[in-house]
């Protein structure tokens, strides 16, 4: 892989900033020792015929990389860790994925729910009634996730690049004190974000944001 570039969002307003989510491929790449370029899109450009042939559905992130074009950051991690072994040691492969699977497909959907109703939502009516079921969920999930997480630094006991899914999910309830609840959680997402590759990554997000925020009339 190479001759990459990482297309995210211009600008996004200050509560969503470090939570898009090409901030995962940033940090994969950045952990795989990757060197990649940013390109970014409007939010009122992600429309355009030009970026739907990118991504049918508008969103981020976006990779492109040897006159190819991938699109989901869970199939665009998976890419990268085929080919890093600190991202999927071959003894882990397996149980790499099935996580990379867990937080995408059992953890993400009750925080991001949260997150909308929170943030999105919050001046909608039908939130007031909808929220405490909410709050339920995701603590019944990060409940679960923190007993696994009980005695181990990573979800695998090293890390991998289903760790790069899972913190940057966890981060979507940062608005709250839920994870801090449960200390062993609150420690694992403290340490993976101490992490020098997520640092950077989040730099490396947070530069086009400045660079391209709105001018305030």
């Amino acid at each position: 892989m190479k001759d990459i570039a990482v297309w995210g969002f211009a600008w996004v307003p200050p509560f969503a900033q470090g939570l898009v989510r090409d901030l995962r491929v940033r940090w994969a790449l950045e952990e795989a020792g990757l060197p990649y370029e940013s390109r970014w899109i409007g939010i009122d450009q992600r429309t355009s015929e030009g970026y739907r042939r990118k991504h049918p559905f508008g969103v981020v992130p976006v990779l492109d990389s040897d006159g190819e074009t991938m699109i989901e950051s869970g199939a665009i991690i998976y890419a990268i860790a085929e080919q890093c072994d600190v991202l999927m040691p071959r003894n882990l492969r397996i149980e790499t994925l099935a996580w990379m699977f867990a937080a995408l497909n059992t953890v993400e959907p009750s925080l991001w729910n949260l997150f909308v109703i929170d943030q999105l939502k919050n001046d909608e009516a039908w939130t007031t009634l909808r929220r405490p079921g909410a709050v339920d969920e995701v603590r019944d999930r990060l409940a679960a996730l923190s007993a696994w997480l009980e005695g181990r630094e990573y979800l695998l006991g090293r890390f991998t690049a289903a760790d790069i899914l899972m913190a940057t999910v966890l981060r979507f309830v940062r608005h709250t004190n839920l994870v801090a609840e449960f200390s062993p959680l609150d420690s694992y997402l403290k340490r993976c974000e101490a992490r020098p590759a997520f640092q950077a990554a989040l730099r490396n997000q947070a530069a086009g944001y400045v660079q391209n925020a709105p001018v305030a009339a």
